[in-house]
């Protein structure tokens, strides 16, 4: 399955939804809509966000499996925090 670009390859500005189809029936919906706060941030990021949900938000548990200490796993989470906030503002 084709990943969903989330930046334009050209110049790295945030992409934008202009077009849905729905494959049953074949309506099509087009306008400009922002790609949801989500699917604005790295695989990696999803990854790590998805991972710190599923371990009931414990960053200790965070730590335990990526192998890495509590401060590192603190910081990387906390310039999450920081990226997903300047996203909402912006």
């Amino acid at each position: 399955m084709k990943k969903l670009p989330a930046l334009c390859p050209s110049c790295e500005f945030a992409l934008e939804v202009s077009e849905l189809s729905c494959e049953s029936c074949g309506t099509k919906v087009s306008g400009n809509y922002s790609l949801p706060l989500l699917l604005q941030l790295s695989p990696e990021e999803q990854q790590f966000l998805l991972d710190f949900i599923t371990s009931s938000g414990s960053i200790k548990k965070m730590a335990e499996q990526l192998g890495k200490s509590y401060p590192t796993v603190r910081n990387y989470l906390d310039d999450l925090i920081e990226k997903i906030n300047n996203i909402k503002n912006h």
